[in-house]
């Protein structure tokens, strides 16, 4: 394990560098570095094996033996006064260790695998639960349109608890860039005609979840294959897009149809 470096200054440039990926949605892109916080989360990235540029630890975590253990991972170590670290963390109860990595380099979409679709997805917490479900479920790339929110900001990353590192992310793309798939679109429409109980799912396809409150744009639903509709003898409008996602994955994988 590096050996661990105190600070203790709220004017330390490292500080300031932590609270902007900690408590900006964007931040990471620009640095290029993305900000993991709490135990569960700094575990799946070790487990993943992507190298931890930067372990940070409050006096909390600076006596307990497991945390140090896993901050081992890291080049370099750090440990702060406990409200020091509550000052860059966004969360009322701050995680007591952090770690900071490379952001991924952009990959390429893959044209055969199977994938999900965020069509301008805007809630942090839809978009890493449905990135939960995809990793659950099979599915291993996750394509996010425009509009979407941003897949490696602090609050998807804890709504995906750790489900970024199973999955290809690819962000900000046009619809255009969707011609590249060489599997069927799939739309989920609380309006269509054919109903998933019923509807022969393709095998693999790329299913297309839309705006929570607009859903799948008209242009991108002309793209699509087959737009299918979640049965709910409750009455209810819509299901939360969330929701809808685990639905449909589940039902392709119940049926042995989830990835390829």
């Amino acid at each position: 394990m590096a050996t661990t470096e105190r600070i203790t200054s709220r004017s330390n440039p490292l500080v300031g560098r932590l609270r902007r990926l900690a408590q900006g949605n964007t931040a990471y892109r620009e640095a290029g570095e993305v900000w993991l916080e709490g135990e569960h989360l700094c575990a799946a990235a070790r487990a993943s094996r992507r190298p931890v540029q930067l372990a940070v630890l409050d006096d909390t975590a600076d006596a307990d033996p497991a945390l140090r253990s896993l901050a081992a991972a890291a080049a370099r170590v750090v440990s702060l006064p406990s409200a020091l670290f509550r000052a860059i963390s966004a969360l009322e109860s701050p995680g007591h260790i952090g770690f900071v990595l490379s952001l991924p380099a952009p990959a390429p979409i893959d044209a055969h695998a199977a994938s999900v679709v965020l069509d301008r997805v805007q809630d942090s917490g839809n978009v890493g639960s449905i990135l939960r479900s995809a990793a659950a479920f099979g599915v291993r790339q996750v394509l996010a349109l425009g509009g979407t929110a941003a897949l490696w900001s602090p609050k998807v990353l804890r709504a995906g608890m750790g489900a970024h590192f199973a999955l290809r992310l690819v962000e900000g793309l046009d619809e255009e860039a969707l011609e590249q798939l060489a599997v069927p679109l799939v739309a989920t429409d609380s309006h269509a005609a054919r109903s998933l109980d019923d509807a022969a799912i393709p095998r693999p396809c790329a299913w297309v979840f839309g705006h929570e409150g607009q859903g799948v744009s008209a242009s991108l639903r002309t793209r699509c294959a087959l737009a299918l509709r979640i049965a709910q003898p409750g009455g209810e409008e819509s299901l939360n897009v969330a929701a809808a996602a685990a639905v449909c994955l589940y039902e392709a994988v119940r049926r042995g149809g989830a990835t390829q």
